[in-house]
């Protein structure tokens, strides 16, 4: 271990200075378990600078000092408190000069990133000569601002494409996408990735190598200079696919400051006002919010906050079960799948390994979640698990024959769940010796890409059993909301009477294809028929029956179930499917107002859900909807919009 020869402390810093001349910064915000670029933690850093000017180091290295990452970003409370243009540009300039500032010290500087590496963060490491990235799981770089309605502004927008390219560079800024540190490194990003033992070492080694970093490749240099225009125009129309300016302002700005003022938005003034005052903005922030909310419900230090899985095991190889037994491998759990015999679960493994490779790419990393995801037609895997799940299909006799199986062969302390959608708990559990543990986990299809898990709890449940539930899907990167048990819960109880209205304006004579292109303008991630089609149009009609308050099945759909037309999984349903594509034709113009029709049942519903206790209040409400339908996020979720209109 070097000693340093001189040590500064300020509230949020710590400068040592080596024998060897090399100084350390490492941040370590006060009274946070994560660092974030405060006012005051700025403020400290041009002190810290204004030290190291004075007496020039050998070189500088930035590190953290928090175990949970590098850096998280700007601090969001003090952006949410943005209320007026000229403190949104001094909130803009301050770190726009003060980066440049790091930027032009005549010593070489390092960023040491290890762990999380976010936002202004990363702005932050950008503006350092060298970046080494931490080879660990949980060392990853992004500039998600463009998902808060915002755009990076302290040098991103222009550093990251001076270091990986424009294509690669505005792709990222565009999305919000991370990287780890070996894609990282990969890219250009980051100058190297070591594992933890050596980067002290490394860092050194770097920081004093005087090595040049690498060049961008000529014709990079040219999209980046005098075909610039071209990757801007190209870039707007991937937006335009997926984001209309109205809604979404965000990512044109990003583009068109890095084309016109090279990403300084200094040079912006009116764009910079225009975005950071958006309702856009702030309903984005308020559903970070909300996403943190849920998150914490994971975290509770009471009992069964603390529960950790390392075991899992999946009754039923269905779409549903093998897809929660595939995402649980994937996060690092050891899952056994049961099914009555190897060639049910056969498909489920496919699907696994294609998850697999496609969200890892490392062939050993694949081989390795592969290993973790055990067949198990003789359920020997229940004697083992943590968390015991049952994915079979819904039928409540069935759901109580096996639990009685199921019961005497857990280890105590383990979870019991149910993935039902449509049934209550109350009428599953009374075959059980403790009723009360049995909880519900219900995951949406596809597992893979909703971010949402209804946590669901019945009468007189097991707190205990509830917490340790929300601490589990927390452990495997879900979003856990606290539900009441009740037909559909929160989230098909809302989607049941919107699919409805939409159904019944078919019948009205209105082309499926208006229906769905009113709602896309609307903000909705997919058209409501579509959605329909895709879900299948008999699981619609058995859904409806139970959660339509006995209002009569469309005609359309019933016309159609009857010839056996269910939709996507049948090739046929309100549109023909090619290739798991539904082909449209060109929709006609839709009556004034009818996507305001056909939320406002959705919008019913969930009130009434809050009303009647289902979910605590209006902002889970607003929360589970957003992440579990993909409800327009830029409205800040049905009720907030409701009320804010």
């Amino acid at each position: 271990m070097r000693e340093p020869i001189m040590h500064d402390t300020f509230t949020h810093w710590q400068l040592h200075r080596e024998s060897s001349g090399i100084a350390i910064a490492t941040l370590d915000r006060a009274g946070e378990s994560t660092n974030a670029l405060s006012q005051a933690v700025m403020t400290e850093l041009g002190q810290l600078l204004d030290q190291l000017e004075a007496a020039p180091p050998a070189g500088l290295i930035i590190r953290s000092g928090k175990a949970a990452g590098f850096i998280a970003g700007a601090d969001i409370d003090e952006f949410s408190r943005l209320d007026t243009a000229d403190k949104g540009r001094q909130l803009v300039a301050r770190g726009w000069e003060l980066f440049n500032r790091l930027a032009a010290v005549p010593y070489p500087t390092l960023a040491l990133v290890r762990g999380h590496c976010l936002g202004g963060g990363l702005e932050l490491a950008l503006a350092c000569r060298y970046l080494l990235a931490v080879d660990e799981p949980g060392t990853k770089m992004a500039l998600p601002e463009v998902m808060l309605g915002i755009f990076p502004g302290w040098g991103g927008m222009s550093r990251l494409p001076q270091r990986i390219g424009a294509p690669a560079a505005l792709d990222l800024m565009l999305t919000g996408k991370g990287l780890d540190a070996r894609r990282a490194r990969k890219m250009g990003l980051a100058d190297d990735c070591v594992p933890p033992r050596v980067m002290e070492m490394a860092a050194r080694q770097l920081l004093l190598s005087n090595t040049p970093r690498r060049p961008l490749p000529f014709m990079q240099k040219l999209l980046s200079g005098p075909l610039k225009a071209v990757v801007a125009n190209g870039a707007r129309k991937q937006v335009a696919k997926k984001a209309r300016p109205e809604h979404y302002p965000a990512p044109y700005a990003i583009i068109d400051l890095w084309q016109k003022q090279g990403g300084n938005a200094l040079d912006a003034p009116e764009v910079l006002d225009r975005i950071i005052s958006s309702p856009t903005a702030k309903n984005l922030l308020r559903v970070f919010r909300l996403q943190e909310r849920l998150k914490s419900f994971g975290k509770s230090s009471e009992p069964g906050g603390d529960f950790v899985a390392r075991r899992v095991h999946v009754v039923g190889a269905g779409v549903m079960g093998g897809d929660i037994a595939a995402w649980c491998a994937l996060r690092g759990l050891t899952v056994s799948l049961q099914d009555q015999d190897i060639s049910r679960i056969a498909p489920a493994l496919q699907r696994a390994q294609a998850l697999f490779q496609k969200k890892l790419r490392d062939p050993l990393a694949v081989r390795a979640a592969c290993d973790r995801l055990l067949p198990d037609p003789t359920g020997a895997g229940v004697v083992h698990a943590d968390v015991v799940i049952e994915a079979i299909f819904e039928n409540a006799e069935a759901k109580h024959a096996l639990f009685r199986t199921l019961e005497p062969r857990m280890k105590p302390g383990a979870l019991l769940a149910s993935n039902t959608s449509s049934l209550r708990l109350e009428d599953l559990r009374p075959v059980l010796a403790r009723p009360e543990r049995l909880v519900g986990i219900h995951f949406f299809n596809p597992v893979a890409m909703m971010p949402l898990v209804e946590v669901v709890a019945a009468e007189a449940a097991d707190p205990t059993a509830i917490r340790a539930a929300c601490a589990f899907v927390r452990q495997i990167d879900k979003l856990p909301l606290p539900v009441r048990s009740a037909p559909g819960f929160l989230v098909n109880a809302v989607l049941a009477p919107y699919m409805l209205a939409a159904m019944r304006a078919v019948d009205r004579g209105i082309a499926p294809e208006s229906i769905d292109a009113a709602l896309l303008a609307f903000g909705m991630p997919m058209g409501p028929i579509e959605l329909i089609d895709t879900v299948g149009l008999d699981i619609a009609l058995a859904a409806g029956q139970q959660l339509a308050d006995g209002a009569e099945a469309p005609r359309c759909l019933q016309q159609r179930v009857e010839k056996q037309q269910l939709g996507k999984k049948s090739g046929q349903g309100f549109y023909t499917w090619n290739n798991g594509k539904p082909q449209k034709t060109a929709a006609s113009s839709a009556p004034s107002g009818l996507a305001e029709e056909l939320v406002a049942p959705l919008i019913a519903r969930t009130q009434r859900l809050v009303a009647d206790g289902i979910v605590a209040d209006a902002d889970l409400a607003d929360a589970g909807v957003i992440f579990g339908t993909g409800f327009a996020p830029f409205t800040g979720g049905p009720l907030h919009w409701q009320t804010s209109r």
